[in-house]
């Protein structure tokens, strides 16, 4: 039995835990904040309830098979509502595509939209489930050890869709922009441009359109306190407000922490912080990335997000709805490209209380609002006033009410809260993008090259940015911190 320190709470480090716990080791995990759940906690306020962090569940399977590895289902801990609609795009005043529960909904709605286009969307679709099969239920659960991981006689077969994008694909297929945005959203989650993704991530749309999007009740912070109960009732130690100010390294050995002035010992160390914020936390020559990389990487957007409390129910809006009616590639040039502030940005809005009546107190709405930001940038409440001003005037022109005048409360979070609560790097929201040169084994490295018993979990990590490869990112570090064990 080792005894195994784990930084941080979020859901790569609470699998982890799990894992670790399961294999009969002495797991405690250190949580900086006053809550667990790291990027996704939640957010109470007057009869309120807001996801801070993640909104969207997707991949149930991911989910299923998490909670099945301890001999457990997610309707122990949870229960789940499929989305319909999925989520709602506005395009502008009086045009909106809604994409509903079932494949077959979508084909009519899109060709409604482009004559012959349903046919081509069941194509791509047989393609992306094909993808899906591979990544979803095999690649992804490889620890990027090694790039013969990615070698199989599956991939082989698909080996021009890693030199392909998820953009040159949908364009090849689908004319009209609309569709085209639609097709383009899922990769938005993975955190980079589709025209930089590789075609072989169109398994998000299997996710999106073969699976579905579904909501747990009580928001996503529900997953988070199920992964909290299975780690305590598998004897995992949880202690919040606990601030780790260095890891200690002994003739190249992580033998413990420093954590509010304290020492404490440890047999191994695994971190899912921040990576980057992780090594700072190791003297310089025990450090595996510099800083010259890490400015060379390219990061997933930040993100400007309001939590907002209206006295009065909403209209014309679904759970998750997507307002495009602005010049996405604009938008996107101003995240990757020439960092700054959008002109005029995409937004994304999502109002839990019209499926889940916990979250907003008797005719009133919760609302959630995103704008993708570079991050990096100037953060100052002026400017988060201004941009709630725009996507509010636009929100109420389109959605034909008004809101500004019935809204109770609001409450921000940008980039300078990503540095100051989570440590992010650069203030980004999602981690690493999943670029070509970002997949797999090219991303930073689960276990280090410098330090024994020094671990890292969760997005900036294999397999990369979102919930569920977060959920795998747990288990591949315990699979690797076991092997290590059994073999020495």
């Amino acid at each position: 039995m080792k005894n195994i320190s784990i930084i941080g709470s979020g859901f790569s480090s609470l699998a982890a835990a799990c894992y670790l716990a399961q294999a009969g080791h002495k797991v405690t995990v250190f949580e900086k904040n006053n809550t667990v759940g790291g990027r996704a906690r939640q957010l109470t306020r007057d009869g309120f309830t807001f996801d801070i962090g993640p909104s969207w569940y997707w991949m149930p399977d991911v989910f299923e098979r998490f909670f099945s590895d301890f001999n457990k289902k997610t309707t122990h801990y949870y229960k789940l509502t499929k989305l319909n609609p999925a989520y709602t795009v506005f395009f502008g005043k009086d045009e909106t595509i809604t994409i509903e529960d079932t494949l077959e909904k979508i084909c009519i709605a899109f060709e409604k939209e482009e004559s012959g286009s349903s046919i081509k969307l069941r194509k791509f679709m047989s393609e992306a489930l094909d993808n899906y099969q591979i990544a979803i239920k095999d690649l992804v659960y490889r620890p990027g050890v090694s790039p013969l991981e990615l070698i199989t006689p599956l991939t082989v077969k698909k080996i021009g869709q890693f030199f392909s994008t998820v953009s040159k694909e949908v364009r090849k297929e689908f004319k009209n922009p609309k569709l085209i945005s639609i097709l383009e959203f899922p990769v938005l989650f993975l955190g980079a441009k589709p025209s930089k993704t590789p075609a072989f991530y169109s398994f998000m749309n299997y996710a999106d359109f073969g699976l579905g999007t579904f909501y747990p009740e009580n928001g996503m912070y529900s997953v988070i306190q199920a992964m909290q109960a299975l780690a305590e009732e598998l004897g995992v130690t949880i202690k919040t407000n606990q601030k780790v100010e260095k890891i200690v390294v002994e003739d190249r050995n992580a033998v413990g922490l420093v954590i509010n002035g304290d020492s404490l010992a440890s047999d191994i160390v695994v971190s899912g912080a921040d990576y980057h914020h992780t090594e700072s936390l190791l003297e310089p020559k025990y450090r595996q990335y510099s800083e010259a990389y890490w400015s060379r990487r390219t990061f997933a957007p930040s993100a400007l997000l309001f939590y907002v409390g209206f006295s009065k129910k909403l209209k014309n809006v679904s759970h998750h709805s997507l307002f495009f009616d602005v010049d996405f590639e604009a938008h996107a040039r101003d995240i990757y490209d020439a960092p700054q502030w959008p002109e005029a940005p995409l937004f994304y809005a999502s109002f839990p209380s019209i499926t889940d009546t916990h979250c907003a107190p008797a005719d009133n709405e919760a609302g959630i609002f995103l704008i993708p930001l570079a991050p990096g940038l100037t953060d100052i409440q002026e400017i988060r006033e201004e941009y709630f001003e725009k996507i509010m005037s636009r929100f109420e022109n389109i959605t034909n009410q008004e809101v500004n005048n019935y809204v109770i409360f609001k409450e921000s979070f940008c980039i300078n809260d990503f540095i100051a609560d989570y440590n992010s790097y650069k203030g980004n929201a999602y981690g690493l993008a999943n670029t070509l040169m970002q997949t797999a084994f090219l991303r930073p490295k689960l276990k280090s090259k410098k330090v024994r018993n020094m671990f890292f979990t969760g997005q900036l990590s294999v397999p990369g940015p979102g919930v569920p490869p977060s959920l795998i990112s747990g288990k591949l570090v315990a699979g690797l911190i076991q092997k290590e064990i059994t073999t020495s």
